[in-house]
């Protein structure tokens, strides 16, 4: 290892095979080139998907907004922060996180930086998340084209502690992989900066 950081590289690939292609998600099949001499040509399946972008919106008491809803996947009501898939073509991660605060969380932000960009499944998956702080919080109204259905039309919102937040996904009591990234990254550059 040079460094702490990933590093850039790609092999070859002999040939590709859609294998399956949904709505939003799709799988791969890549026959790879082995860089280990003698070693012949090895398949790698993969999920296409086009990435995401999330908020931790932090009040002016240092809280942070989680929503719960339902994820079919899980089987259970997940506490997250407000996300949403890059399904708009060439929209920006950081205007797709300004999208998803005004639907999920009906609040704007006057202050954004980046928080946190990460691959939840490298192994397996393309998708890339990010993660953005917003502050100086203002509430808003749904976009008046935006109809909220399915999972969002129930979602709940709550301002809670990042420190109860941690505790929780510590205790293992929340699982969703964007809010444990998202607190846990807020409790580090808060903490580092004291």
């Amino acid at each position: 290892m040079t460094g702490l950081e990933d590093i850039d590289e790609v092999w070859s690939v002999q040939s590709s095979e859609m294998v399956f292609a949904g709505s939003l998600l799709g799988v791969r099949r890549d026959t790879l080139e082995s860089t280990t001499a003698g070693e012949g040509p090895f398949d790698r399946e993969l999920v296409t998907h086009p990435g995401a972008a999330a908020v931790v919106a932090v009040n002016d008491e240092g809280q942070m907004l989680v929503i719960q809803q339902y994820r079919h996947a899980a089987k259970k009501r997940m506490v997250e922060i407000p996300a949403g898939v890059l399904d708009v073509e060439g929209e920006p991660p950081l205007e797709a996180a300004r999208r998803e605060l005004r639907e999920e969380g009906l609040l704007e932000a006057a202050r954004w930086s980046p928080l946190i960009t990460y691959q939840p499944s490298a192994g397996s998956s393309e998708e890339i998340i990010h993660i953005f702080l917003a502050e100086d919080l203002t509430e808003s109204a749904l976009p008046a084209d935006f109809v909220a259905e399915h999972e969002e039309a129930s979602l709940t919102r709550e301002w809670v502690d990042v420190e109860a937040v941690v505790e929780a996904v510590l205790a293992g009591l929340v699982q969703n992989g964007l809010t444990i990234a998202g607190s846990l990254a807020l409790y580090a550059r808060r903490n580092a900066n004291h």
